[in-house]
């Protein structure tokens, strides 16, 4: 049996909206052809090479989804008919673990969870008539993950060739609160424009996300260099020479990053301890510094890079309100940061105002649940 991904080698890269170009301008500088931004991600096409070193490497898509067929799909015992028709014991058999999961859009089904079940019943039905015995589902870990996308009553049914949200990447263990998002933290960087080419710090650096996306790509590392297996080894035509030879020569590509080019700082000692750990799991970010301080005292800053994630409660430490805090902080910007460009992401762009220095750009990032905006400050 030829699968959709098979005949056509087009895949599809899940991007948080509204960030689809940034993801897609992504795509190609990994070897990604005709491609083609969507809601919420991209299409593109990839030989297996490219398909393996695009999940490997990629920082700001969170699943790449290679299609095993697609159909108009009006009922849910339709639905499972199309499901069954697959070949599952030659994809998944009776000894492996699967996990479905689902996405609808404008679609005659109401509840993504009722669209998963269906799935699985008719992945779990198929392979028990074959074999007599059944698959397990292991929603947290499984060997295979299985997407489902309806749109306009358009069924796709995809493999995740990620094996799971490509944000996990492994380093941060530790963490405070509100974290940034691996991905989140990676697409601000890219933003930036910012290769290692100047100093970067990071002044209210948390458990140290920014720092750590900001090191991969000073290292020239792909975003996956800790994770230990993907969702493509599981795949029927996976080809382990292939693979093994796009990991060595990405590997081979990484580079030492100079001490201080990348440092942070943060007034809390929890959040310093939880950056340093974070950072010693990544090979080769003991060059990053982080140390106890606050942003006041760290100056002055010139011809370097600021990339920051401030708080946004209310009030912050001693009850000071938040609105005085970036009023402080622009200050010191303005004041000791002469030369330098600044980038501050925050959960409540209202916040934004109280900063008192003109942007150069504002740009929607979205963060979770939060609608955050990424500023930019030219400081002259």
């Amino acid at each position: 049996m030829t699968f959709q991904y098979q005949e056509y080698g087009r895949y599809f890269a899940q991007v948080a909206h509204p960030i689809e170009a940034v993801g897609a301008a992504e795509l190609e500088e990994l070897g990604a052809t005709n491609v083609e931004p969507a809601y919420r991600g991209a299409y593109f096409d990839a030989t297996p090479d490219v398909l393996y070193g695009i999940v490997f490497g990629t920082r700001i898509a969170t699943r790449v989804l290679a299609p095993l067929l697609s159909f108009d799909c009006h009922s849910d015992k339709y639905l499972y008919r199309r499901v069954s028709e697959i070949d599952w014991v030659s994809l998944l058999g009776p000894d492996r673990t699967f996990a479905v999961f689902a996405s609808l859009s404008n679609s005659w089904l109401s509840h993504s969870q009722y669209a998963s079940l269906r799935v699985k019943d008719a992945i779990v039905d198929t392979i028990r008539a074959a074999t007599g015995d059944r698959p397990d589902i292991d929603r947290r870990e499984p060997d295979l993950w299985i997407n489902l996308h309806v749109e306009n009553n358009r069924a796709t049914l995809s493999l995740d060739a990620s094996g799971g949200s490509l944000h996990r990447r492994g380093y941060r263990m530790d963490s405070v609160e509100a974290p940034l998002q691996e991905t989140v933290a990676a697409t601000l960087i890219r933003l930036a424009e910012w290769s290692g080419e100047r100093p970067l710090i990071d002044p209210m650096c948390g458990s140290g996300t920014l720092l750590a996306e900001a090191y991969l790509v000073a290292a020239n590392a792909p975003a996956g260099l800790l994770q230990e297996s993907f969702g493509f080894e599981q795949f029927p035509d996976f080809d382990a020479w292939t693979w093994a030879s796009v990991r060595a020569a990405r590997l081979d590509a990484m580079k030492p990053v100079p001490e201080g080019l990348i440092r942070g700082s943060d007034i809390s000692p929890a959040a310093v301890a939880a950056a340093r750990s974070n950072l010693a799991r990544l090979p080769g970010a003991e060059n990053v510094r982080v140390e106890e301080a606050d942003f006041r005292t760290i100056g002055p800053l010139a011809d370097t890079t600021i990339v920051c994630n401030p708080p946004y409660g209310r009030r912050i430490g001693g009850g000071m309100p938040i609105e005085v805090f970036y009023k402080e902080f622009g200050d010191f910007l303005k004041q000791q940061c002469t030369g330098s460009t600044a980038y501050i992401y925050v959960g409540k762009p209202e916040l934004l105002k109280s900063v008192g220095l003109r942007t150069s750009f504002r740009k929607e990032v979205v963060n979770g649940a939060l609608e955050g905006r990424l500023a930019r400050y030219d400081l002259y």
